[in-house]
């Protein structure tokens, strides 16, 4: 009995282990960051500033630095997250409610392209986008962005509709709703946690993305945010690296807002139980 509780406590002695060096791999980063970002002569190595100071945030506070880059990630990334769940729950909705043979074999076919890489495609999209002239414009690549989220979307959001009871819907039918009041008006009201998922997880991948807007943007007048990091790196292997850990929390604050800001909604799951009662 004794040896199997020490195998147990050596068992998880190791896990406890595994798992603080995954934990450390994690927070190294971020605590370089926040230190960094106060530290006027920081570097690539991890320690309290001496003196703390707010010069790094002052330095990058700047309307061509961060305030027009930031706006122009909220435009691109904003209209590309509401194209994306619209263009979602419209093709969500067939593939939840009717039976078909080819349904199983089309959303394999959408979790496919979900693999492709970006790269593989760029070469025939710019020119594409050469052709109908929209490069260098925010719209064009909202739109390209909006396209490349679009399968995962879509996948989720389906997931997500399926949980949702026939009755209401058939309810809804027996009043005289049509198929699109029942979406806007049924269906997407009592996903809203779902919603939020997929509205969540394609403003983040889009915002973090770097190779697209680099891409297709030309004017330093509109590249975003995540493509402005190039201001923080010099010639010959020079970085600023306060002020790049200094915008870095700047640039990942939305995120962080947006997540916080629904949270405690997504923490309240479908509420299902109640509607079809009665």
């Amino acid at each position: 009995m004794r040896a199997r509780l020490n195998r147990r406590t050596r068992e998880r002695l190791a896990a406890d282990a595994a798992l603080l060096v995954v934990a450390a791999a994690f927070v190294l980063p971020l605590a370089w960051l926040l230190l960094s970002s106060l530290d006027a002569h920081a570097d690539l190595r991890v320690g309290a500033p001496s003196p703390a100071t707010l010069d790094n945030f002052d330095a990058v506070l700047d309307p061509e630095i961060t305030y027009r880059p930031m706006l122009n990630s909220l435009l691109l990334c904003g209209g590309a997250t509401a194209l994306t769940v619209a263009c979602a729950a419209l093709a969500a909705y067939p593939l939840s409610r009717i039976r078909s043979r080819a349904t199983r074999s089309y959303l394999l076919t959408v979790l496919f392209t979900t693999c492709l890489p970006i790269t593989a495609i760029m070469v025939p999209v710019y020119g594409l986008f050469v052709q109908v002239d929209l490069v260098d414009t925010l719209a064009g690549t909202a739109l390209f962005l909006a396209t490349s989220q679009l399968p995962f979307a879509i996948w989720l959001m389906k997931n997500f509709m399926d949980g949702v009871p026939r009755v209401l819907e058939e309810a809804a039918w027996t009043d005289g709703a049509s198929w699109a009041q029942t979406l806007t008006r049924v269906i997407l009201p009592l996903m809203g946690p779902g919603i939020m998922v997929v509205t969540i997880y394609s403003f983040i991948m889009m915002w973090g993305n770097f190779f697209v807007p680099f891409m297709l943007l030309l004017s330093p007048d509109q590249l975003p945010a995540s493509v402005s990091l190039f201001t923080f790196f010099g010639n010959h292997g020079a970085v600023a690296y306060g002020q790049l850990a200094a915008f870095s929390i700047l640039y990942s604050t939305p995120v962080v807002l947006l997540y916080v800001l629904i949270a405690r909604r997504m923490g309240g799951g479908f509420a299902f139980g109640g509607a079809v009662k009665g």
